[in-house]
């Protein structure tokens, strides 16, 4: 007999507004939709978060966890190889952007509806984009590049460039251009 896995409310809510926010924007979606797509109360949703930011805030955090969890899996699995690092990322990003509903980057989406740069959500914006230049500044340590700071840069920007166009363009031609411009910024290939 299968176990029943008991989800709490607070994750109940994170998972449902995820879904709406990520299909129908951050500023569309009013805390109402989230309650009813959870089947809860006001009262429910407001003992687990002060407002819409905050739950906007718990979204994004759970993302960045996501993507963590991959571009750290890509890292252990490819124990040290830049390239082949760099080869799973690029796989993930294809297949990630041939999914049903892919809408792009959260993070870039987010940052387009939250134009104040000291708002929490731009905030945790900010701090997931400085988690991923400094993985791809580990990912590429190995290679000892002059500059590894700007290498990390050049990467994250392909990175964005590949999100935005994993929303329009094909996921395999997008996985494929997204590794040749790695290989350029990381003179492999």
């Amino acid at each position: 007999m299968a176990e029943t896995v008991k989800v709490s409310m607070r994750d109940r809510l994170i998972e449902a507004a995820t879904e709406l926010f990520y299909a129908d924007g951050l500023r569309s979606v009013s805390v109402e939709k989230v309650i009813a797509r959870t089947g809860t109360t006001k009262v429910t949703f407001y003992r687990h978060f002060k407002s819409k930011d905050d739950l906007v805030v718990a979204h994004l955090e759970l993302r960045a966890r996501i993507e963590r969890e991959g571009i750290g899996a890509a890292m252990e699995h490819a124990d040290g190889d830049a390239d082949r690092t760099l080869q799973l990322i690029a796989d993930q990003l294809g297949k990630m952007s041939c999914e049903a509903g892919f809408r792009g980057c959260p993070f870039i989406n987010a940052a387009a509806e939250y134009p104040d740069p000291a708002s929490a959500v731009r905030k945790t914006v900010s701090e997931h984009r400085a988690w991923c230049k400094g993985a791809f500044a580990e990912i590429v340590r190995p290679l000892s590049p002059a500059d590894p700071k700007a290498v990390a840069e050049d990467l994250m920007l392909l990175r964005d460039g590949a999100m935005v166009a994993g929303y329009l363009d094909d996921g395999e031609a997008l996985a494929a251009s997204f590794l040749r411009s790695c290989r350029a910024v990381i003179g492999a290939g």
